[in-house]
Parts: structure tokens; C-alpha cells; sequence
């Protein structure tokens, strides 16, 4: 074993202890780094005992082509015109909920092969979209995220689902 896995296990415990310190109220959420990265989601989310969580059903992209064929990926867009519809309708949702963005702790979404990028998810496209909402100078909060590919989802035409747990702050 060489010396680097020590270090960036030294690296994630300094970032937890900072992390926790910060959050030291036991009252606030605690959003963890990723020791030494830019890539925006959190290492992990610590939600304090008594916090509300709610958890938003995955949601699925608006038409932006009404006149495509509503089973077609052209009635929704590309991958990343789709995370943005797929965004904002969680947004609204939230909203609804009476919370924002920034109340986000997870993050679950579900991508299926763009046919334009061949056999493999379109990630690029995915955070392209993902980024106008997250970490952010306006919303700089960061949920703990993970984001997967599929064989499918319920509609042939879409390339993107996303659900997500907030905490009622």
C-alpha cells in the first residue's frame, strides 16, 4: 500500500472535522467536501436529529418539441435540456413544498444512453444542466448525488430522471 490512500484518508477526516465544527449547533445541516476537488456535489450530507426530510418522486422532462412524437427523445431534447426541464420542475416543486434548491441533501439521477453519444450516457450534458443549479454564487449548496445509467425510462423519448431529498430547514 503506498502512502497516498493515507493521505487523502487524512484529507477526508480533516474536511469531516471542519465540516462538523461548522455545523457544531447540532441544528444545521452539515454538507461535507470532497478533500481537494472543485466537482460539485458533497462528499456527504449530515441531516441533524429533528430535521423534516422530504423526498421529491423522480421527476421527468416537459415537451420542448410539441410537434415530435411524444414517445421521441426530439419532443424533449438532449440530455442536457432535459436536466434543466427536469430541474426546474423540481424546483417548482419544491417551491410548492415550501423549499428551494439549496434545501437539496440527495440527489438520485437516472440517465439512459443519448442515441447521439452512442451507447453511453451523456454526463457532460447532464452537469452542463445540473451546474446552472448547483454550486452556484446564488446557490452554492451542494447535494450528496449520484448519477447512473439505465436501460430505460418510462417514456422511450426520455434521457433523464432525477429525485431528491430535502430537509425542511
Amino acid at each position: 500500500m503506498t502512502a497516498r490512500p493515507a493521505i487523502r484518508i487524512g484529507a477526508l477526516v480533516l474536511a469531516w472535522a471542519a465540516a462538523a465544527a461548522a455545523g457544531a449547533a447540532g441544528t444545521d445541516v452539515v454538507r461535507y467536501p470532497i478533500p481537494n476537488s472543485k466537482f460539485p456535489i458533497s462528499l456527504g450530507v449530515e441531516v441533524p436529529a429533528g430535521r423534516n426530510l422530504v423526498f421529491v418522486s423522480g421527476q421527468t422532462p416537459p415537451v420542448v418539441d410539441a410537434t415530435a412524437p411524444k414517445d421521441s427523445v426530439a419532443a424533449y431534447g438532449d440530455t442536457k435540456t432535459q436536466t434543466i426541464g427536469v430541474l426546474h420542475n423540481i424546483e417548482t416543486a419544491l417551491k410548492g413544498m415550501g423549499l428551494s434548491m439549496g434545501d437539496v441533501v440527495k440527489m438520485q439521477v437516472f440517465l439512459v444512453a443519448d442515441p447521439a453519444k452512442g451507447a453511453r450516457m451523456d454526463f457532460a450534458g447532464m452537469m452542463e444542466g445540473y451546474t446552472q443549479f448547483f454550486g452556484t454564487p446564488q446557490q452554492p449548496k451542494l447535494p450528496a448525488r449520484s448519477a447512473m445509467q439505465v436501460v430505460g425510462l418510462a417514456n422511450p423519448g426520455f434521457l433523464v430522471e432525477i429525485e431528491v431529498a430535502a430537509v425542511r430547514p
